[in-house]
């Protein structure tokens, strides 16, 4: 009898000119949580699909309950007991929870699909999870998380032994991670096995009992995640030494470059007011839902506030769309960059000098060589590993899409504003340090940062300020050295124990 529910062994996958996966191995024990992390291109992917039957492996053994397996397809994965949840749930949005729930595998009798009984049981397992949707919902209708769980729920409709969870925190909030967490908790005491992806140490923590990292398509190690320290685990996942993870310059802040005053629109802000001064990196965190996107939108023109002003450099400017923003320098990098930050399936090249094309035609026609050697320029400074200016964002990592989307502001020579909405959302340990090494050489090139996040530690790494909001007001500002993780959420939830720190912002 095997000790492990799941193991693969020597697993070596190949693409055209790419090595995915190169003699990896793994080890699942029963009921057991067992983390998996690398950075983005690690090959974590190309194994998930290896094990679901989506890929075959060109050499290697993978053994399933001790009996050795060769997976033809998904479906054989499925009936064998292996589910997988992904970053972005794969539903049907028209479609109901319970249709989603029982997609291919629905309760038929005399080839009838029997909804009663589905409906019960699809509203069971939603039960099980502590939903607070029923079962009949369109699936378009529910929160990103809310979908989440009904992935979950499919893999437990299947009967699933192993389920595989891909980088489930990635788009949660931190109350919706707390439920996962729990989740995940009753998922272990009913005796499944799960394989938990993720690129957050505190999931890790919370969860796993061991970790395995990749790197460079490589099996590198695996560990008992009470026996190694974050420092430790970041060599193993990126193979160098990262020091400092908040490389955080010492700026003496400049001159005010931007004022905020008496910033309201209905049902999302009220009252909000900000500054920022040259060199300073200001935070704006809370919980999602609190208002930090959609009064930087309004600032940008995005959307149009019902009061408030903005002052660049003491004097009052007037921003009706984001052009007028663009124009007086003040740059916003989106959230998702993926659908409003980057064209994905043009070339980095053309992406970084989109918003200056204007500055370099003339009479109708681009100066490609000067683009050309402007975009190479930009990529380099911020360090994008890619082949060339023309390969398609899309064939990116997070990391380095990001850097493109950075890349691309810095094309705009007026820029005085950045902000930038949680800049490593999705992003490997690695790439965060890159990313991170760019915000602090920006502040010392005096621009002025604002840096919309739900991650505490970068919060608390990196910033000079912070404001923290609730329910669309401020309820707080911190100075670097009085800010703790404790204080900020109190903030965030309007329990803020000093009436100082409650003032608004000025």
């Amino acid at each position: 009898m095997s000790d492990y529910v799941l193991e693969l062994k020597g697993i070596t996958k190949i693409f055209p000119g790419v090595k995915a996966l190169n003699n990896v191995q793994f080890q699942l024990k029963p009921g057991e949580v067992h983390a998996l992390m690398g950075e983005n291109g690690a090959g974590k992917s190309t194994f998930i699909k290896v094990i679901t039957g989506v890929h075959k492996a060109e050499s290697g053994e993978m053994y399933l309950f001790g009996k050795k397996v060769d997976f033809k397809g998904p479906r054989d994965a499925q009936q064998a007991g292996i589910a997988a949840v992904y970053q972005h749930p794969t539903s049907y949005p028209d479609l109901t929870v319970t249709e989603n729930i029982f997609m291919n595998h629905e309760i038929k009798k005399n080839g009838i699909i029997q909804w009663k009984q589905m409906n019960e049981e699809a509203q069971g397992y939603l039960d099980q999870l502590d939903a607070d949707f029923r079962c009949t919902m369109e699936m378009g209708a529910l929160s990103v998380a809310q979908q989440q769980m009904v992935e979950i729920a499919k893999a437990i409709s299947t009967h699933a032994k192993i389920v595989i969870l891909d980088e489930p925190t990635a788009a949660l909030t931190a109350n919706e991670s707390q439920k996962l967490y729990k989740i995940v908790d009753k998922l272990r005491e009913s005796g499944v096995s799960i394989i938990f992806i993720s690129h957050r140490f505190e999931d890790m923590y919370r969860l796993a009992s061991r970790v395995t990292v990749f790197r460079d398509s490589q099996y590198i190690g695996t560990y008992d995640v009470n026996g190694i320290t974050n420092s430790e685990l970041i060599k193993h996942m990126v193979g160098r030494e990262i020091s400092d993870l908040f490389p955080k310059p010492d700026v003496k802040p400049g001159e005010e470059v931007i004022r905020i005053e008496g910033f309201s629109r209905t049902g999302y802000f009220k009252n909000v007011n900000l500054s920022v001064k040259a060199g300073e990196i200001v935070g704006l965190t809370g919980l999602v839902g609190a208002g930090r996107t959609e009064v930087m939108e309004s600032v940008c023109g995005i959307t149009k506030p019902d009061a408030g002003k903005v002052y660049l450099y003491g004097k009052e400017i007037t921003i009706k769309n984001p052009s007028d923003a663009m124009n007086n320098g003040i740059i916003l990098l989106p959230e998702d960059r993926q659908k409003t930050g980057l064209i994905l399936s043009w070339g980095l090249g053309r992406n970084v000098t989109l918003p200056i094309v204007g500055k370099l035609s003339k009479n109708g026609f681009t100066d490609e060589k000067r683009e050309r050697e402007l975009s190479r320029d930009l990529l380099e400074d911020v360090d994008t590993k890619a082949g060339s200016i023309f390969v398609p964002a899309s064939a990116l990592s997070g990391g380095n899409q990001q850097k493109v989307v950075v890349a691309k502001a810095l094309a705009q020579d007026n820029m005085k504003v950045i902000i930038m909405d949680e800049p490593t959302k999705g992003v490997d340990v690695g790439a965060k340090a890159e990313i991170y090494q760019i915000m602090g050489n920006l502040a010392k090139e005096g621009f002025a940062i604002i840096m919309i996040s739900s991650e505490m530690p970068e919060i608390l790494g990196m910033c000079d300020r912070v404001c923290v909001m609730c329910n669309g007001r401020i309820t707080g500002e911190l100075s670097r050295r009085e800010a703790t993780q404790e204080l900020i959420l109190e903030l965030a939830m309007e329990k803020g124990p000093d009436k100082k720190k409650q003032e608004v912002v000025k």
